[in-house]
Order: C-alpha cells, then sequence, then structure tokens
C-alpha cells in the first residue's frame, strides 16, 4: 500500500509539471519510453547494483534516455538514486489515469468469458460510455470461468452481466424457496 501512495505522489507531481509546461503527450512518451528501458533485466541489475558509483549509472541512463525532457531524466535519477526505478510502470499508469481524466475518458476494466473482436469491443465502448457520460477505453482479460457476459469496472462501479454470478443468485434464489 505505502508504494502506492508514493508512485501516486509520483505521478501526481509529474502532471502537474506536465501540464503546466503544457507537455502532456511528451511526458507520456518519455515515461513509456522509460518502461520499456526498465523491463531490460540486465541494465536493472547494473542500476541496482551497490558496487557501482551513481556517476556511473547516471552517465548510462542519461545515454540510453538520450533526448527525454530533462526533467524526465531527473526522475529516473531521482528514481536511481532511491532504490525505486522498477516503480516507473506503476508511476506511468498513474499518470496515464490522471491524463485520461483530464482529457475526460475513463478506462473500464473489462473480463469476458471469450475475447471481443474490434466491433464488439466499440460497441462495448459506446455503451459504457452513454452510461457513464465520457469517453471510454477498454482494457480487456478473458476468464473463461465466467462461462458467458462480462464484468465491467468503471470510475469504481462493478457492473456484472457474467452467466456465472447469475447461476449464483439463482442458485441462492432456490435454495430460500426450497426452505
Amino acid at each position: 500500500m505505502a508504494r502506492k501512495v508514493y508512485t501516486r505522489r509520483y505521478a501526481q507531481a509529474v502532471f502537474e509539471i506536465a501540464l503546466e509546461t503544457k507537455e502532456l503527450d511528451r511526458w507520456q512518451s518519455d515515461l513509456q519510453r522509460i518502461v520499456g528501458l526498465v523491463k531490460d533485466a540486465t541494465l536493472i541489475a547494473f542500476l541496482e547494483s551497490p558496487k557501482i558509483q551513481f556517476d556511473d549509472k547516471a552517465r548510462l541512463l542519461s545515454e540510453q534516455l538520450n533526448g527525454i525532457n530533462p526533467l524526465a531524466l531527473n526522475l529516473v535519477y531521482l528514481l536511481a538514486s532511491r532504490g525505486r526505478l522498477r516503480s516507473i510502470g506503476d508511476i506511468a499508469d498513474d499518470y496515464q489515469r490522471l491524463l485520461d481524466s483530464y482529457r475526460g475518458i475513463e478506462t473500464a476494466e473489462v473480463v469476458t468469458a471469450t475475447a471481443l473482436d474490434e466491433k464488439d469491443k466499440r460497441r462495448l465502448a459506446e455503451h459504457l460510455s452513454a452510461i457513464v457520460g465520457k469517453k471510454v477505453t477498454l482494457k480487456t482479460k478473458v476468464e473463461p470461468r465466467l462461462i458467458g457476459g462480462i464484468i465491467a469496472r468503471i470510475s469504481g462501479k462493478l457492473l456484472d452481466g457474467s452467466t456465472r454470478s447469475k447461476l449464483e443468485a439463482l442458485k441462492k434464489e432456490l435454495v430460500r424457496a426450497g426452505r
């Protein structure tokens, strides 16, 4: 939980800087570039090694992230010096949520029993947009145990239209009726 709190703080600070400098999209792409960099296990091992001087780590990061916003590079240095560079993915995700919210976009986490094709995704996004009154993007996941239907989490709400939950509700009704 503590990790989530500080990643939100970093993301909020980054978002405020991006908003102030009117570089929202640049920060978004810079954060994604940093996230891609820290996926390299060899690089992370080097950056986390206590035997390596910070100046050497900073030089490598500067070379690898050539051309990104100097403030984004400072963020990387700060995270590296505190041993928190692996949290950049969470920071980037939180930044994306703040950016989407600023732009009036909601992300719906949708779980289905089978994969949705693009047409179904578009229709579902339109339907959820009508419900929440904002543009909706989908983050989909397939969970065969649902049997059918969907579960959607959006704006702090849970919409459960899965066959599995309907069957469980029916089972409870039958048990109550049998008493």
